[in-house]
């Protein structure tokens, strides 16, 4: 198997130290990257069978952070994301329901008719959340042949074996399995996770090919008879072929710790694959302080979310709260996060509005200002990518921004605190959206349209009409518009 397609060249630069929590090592550590100056990211993607829910979006959010900071930092970032349109089996064991297969019976569809379906609602759902498309976004069916090769070198070594049809992991050969989870293999139960069968040498074996019954709709020729691949196999042979051996991180929900996760390991480097570096899980999400669980009712798709909240709003409380740390939807959250977003874009929005007008002005209070919060926001960002310290930076920014509105504020000011809001706000937390462009555009059509309504003012101040001023400015206030008179002139605001 090449587990490459090219060689990647380093890249010259200095960069500087970032550390995250690596969970093989339980610890904070400092990242290094394997190629000099080059991010290789892999993270496991959705099974596309249904509707996003908020669990990808929380994982979706959290990783596509971590790219963007690399890349804001000077790095250049592959990042690998797949899609799995195989059908593995319910509750990931040996015997079940395949997933797809119970979705298209369903809905009365063929099960590539299903994995289009939901593939492209994902990719809609993370468009909307501001989530960067991956650099390469493999899907599983295209790559069975790397699948095969690579479960026949684990045959070839001695850590797998054919039964019946089907092909297992051998997990007595491998006695490093459990290093990621702290797992020790004496102490797994059996049965757990893994349905016992009696073709398998050890009930804690797992199938890396499955012998495709009767009955079973996608199959593909191997070695073994027809089968599918089995869902570990998946990610280890396509992380391997997009970003070769000893990459960098290897990113999912801490839910794919175990078995996951810990297959991906034994399997790739029982195959002698040297593998991922550093190992990073986002944490869950709860909703109203419990998890969230179809079985529970709680369950919420980001489509049904998306009818009540702006998709913006959803990412502010995201990166709200650290990846590490578990996420509370509820309706006070919510509540606050519109509230909390609402601060930035209205800042940003201000300061936009007055920096084309703006005079020359000493503006040196402001500018150290804004760079003590840019200091703060990269400190929080390069430590473990605490999201939630870079948001107070971003609040700290817009209580000073709001000071400095308050009375004159030249160019300089003005142009170095938009340039804050978009590259940290924007270019790394992706909270301010291309797809917003069209509000802006409202924003600048709202402009002309108050300096109009402004002169008319002035006019009927002028005039002595103090009548028609009050009302101009009352109605005003009624769609949420105020007027500020101030010593440099009328203003207005939302």
């Amino acid at each position: 198997m090449t587990p490459s397609e090219s060689p990647v060249q380093p890249v010259s630069g200095t960069f500087p130290d970032v550390y995250l929590h690596d969970t093989m090592q339980r610890r904070k550590v400092k990242f290094e990257a394997t190629t000099p100056g080059r991010v290789g990211m892999y993270l496991c993607g959705p099974t596309v069978y249904s509707d996003a829910h908020v669990g990808h979006a929380k994982k979706e959010v959290a990783f596509d952070v971590v790219r963007r900071y690399f890349t804001h930092l000077g790095y250049q970032v592959r990042y690998v994301s797949n899609i799995t349109d195989v059908g593995h089996l319910q509750n990931d064991s040996d015997d079940g329901e395949d997933k797809i297969a119970k979705r298209a019976a369903l809905e009365q569809l063929q099960p590539m008719e299903v994995a289009e379906k939901y593939f492209w609602s994902f990719m809609d759902d993370m468009a909307r959340l501001n989530v960067l498309r991956p650099s390469i976004q493999p899907r599983a069916t295209g790559h069975i042949g790397e699948q095969i090769e690579l479960i026949q070198e684990l045959i070839a070594r001695g850590h797998a074996y054919e039964s019946n049809g089907s092909v297992y992991f051998d997990v007595r050969s491998w006695p490093n399995y459990g290093v990621l989870s702290g797992r020790k293999l004496d102490d797994q139960e059996e049965g757990t996770r893994e349905e016992v069968r009696s073709e398998k040498r050890d009930p804690r074996d797992f199938a890396l090919w499955k012998l495709a019954e009767p009955s079973h709709i996608m199959r593909w020729d191997s070695p073994w008879g027809q089968g599918f691949p089995g869902w570990h196999i998946e990610c280890s042979a396509m992380s391997l072929k997009y970003l070769g051996e000893g990459f960098d991180i290897h990113g999912g929900g801490l839910d794919l710790e175990f078995p996951h996760h810990e297959a991906e390991i034994a399997q790739s480097e029982a195959a002698g694959h040297p593998f991922a570096r550093y190992w990073m899980h986002n944490n869950m999400l709860t909703i109203g302080g419990e998890k969230m669980s179809k079985s529970k009712g709680n369950f919420t798709t980001l489509q049904d979310l998306f009818k009540r909240l702006d998709p913006m709003v959803v990412r502010f409380l995201l990166v709200s709260s650290h990846y590490r740390s578990i996420t509370e939807f509820s309706d006070d959250a919510f509540v606050s996060a519109q509230n909390g977003y609402k601060r930035l874009t209205d800042a940003l929005q201000e300061v936009e509005r007055r920096l084309k007008d703006a005079p020359q002005h000493d503006d040196s209070a402001l500018l150290a200002k804004v760079q003590a919060h840019r200091d703060a926001f990269e400190k929080a960002m390069r430590d473990d990518f605490n999201t939630p310290e870079a948001v107070a930076a971003l609040f700290g920014l817009t209580r000073d921004v709001n000071a400095a509105l308050s009375g004159t504020v030249g160019h300089a000011g003005l142009e170095a605190a938009q340039a804050a809001y978009h590259e940290l706000g924007g270019a790394v937390l992706g909270l301010f959206a291309e797809g917003q462009a069209a509000a802006h555009d409202d924003t600048a059509k709202l402009d002309t349209l108050m300096e109009l309504v402004l002169q008319a003012r002035q006019s009927y101040r002028i005039n002595k009409q103090y009548a028609e001023s009050d009302a101009l400015r009352g109605r005003l206030a009624e769609v949420g518009l105020t007027i500020e008179d101030t010593k440099d002139g009328p203003r207005w605001k939302k």
